[in-house]
């Protein structure tokens, strides 16, 4: 998602293909918007941190309604508060007729490895800014991250040269994404209605593997790095709409 700066926060827009939703639905996937949110809230808390490169402590997305035929994502993202070593944000997504899609809060921290310093960052309208337009997304979001359901339950992402973040351990992104689809495989073709991510620690030999079960009206799911000794890296959970709700 291209950002801007707009009205001392972050705005951007992305089209919606439909490998970036539920399969069967038109609904979008919970991931890109985790994505979107975390690229908006990085790129904030890069301005409060900076130089120290920050990283995602927990992010936590809430879905109005199950997400209907769009074109395109809006974000408007803003620093909801900033203290000595952790920047909160939020971000609010709208449809392309302006309905309300979901409401992401993410806090960030400063890493813990001094040595990591950020360059200084280029925005789009900027010289030397990356280019507004990209390649649309072909195939499904997973096929994108390969990500891969290993069985009922269980989804794994591997550590991949273009699925790092600036501590080159595996994306938060793509961690998101092994929590949704191993929720969804629980669950085929019903989408979250929210999902909370607390990254607790980096993957950083992988691969990454997701582990949900059911509690409930909700799901946990935890992700291992499996070439770690299984270390814990994230604890999620998750809720899904009603099956009737979703499109």
């Amino acid at each position: 998602m291209p950002t801007r700066k707009s009205d001392g926060g972050l705005a951007g827009s992305a089209p919606v293909v439909p490998g970036m939703c539920v399969p069967g639905t038109t609904s979008v996937l919970a991931t890109p918007l985790v994505v979107w949110a975390d690229v908006i809230g990085g790129r904030l808390a890069v301005g409060e941190l900076t130089p120290r490169v920050p990283v995602t402590l927990d992010l936590d997305l809430q879905l109005c309604a199950p997400p209907g035929p769009t074109s395109r994502i809006d974000a408007v993202g803003r620093v909801v508060k900033t203290g000595r070593s952790v920047v909160v944000i939020s971000v609010d997504f709208t449809d392309d007729a302006g309905r309300p899609v979901a409401v992401a809060t993410a806090a960030f921290m400063a890493a813990g490895d001094p040595s990591l310093v950020m360059p200084p960052v280029k925005w789009e309208t900027e010289p030397g800014g990356r280019p507004t337009e990209r390649p649309p997304l072909t195939g499904s979001l997973a096929e994108h991250g390969r990500c891969v359901t290993v069985g009922p339950g269980v989804a794994s992402v591997p550590r991949m040269a273009n699925g790092l973040n600036s501590s080159n351990t595996v994306n938060g992104g793509l961690l998101a994404l092994a929590v949704e689809e191993a929720a969804l495989s629980l669950a085929p073709g019903v989408p979250l209605a929210s999902l909370l991510l607390r990254y607790l620690r980096p993957v950083r030999v992988g691969p990454a593997v997701a582990t949900a079960r059911a509690q409930g009206a909700m799901t946990v799911v935890e992700v291992r790095d499996a070439g770690a000794g299984d270390r814990l890296a994230v604890h999620a959970v998750a809720r899904s709409f009603p099956r009737a709700a979703s499109r």
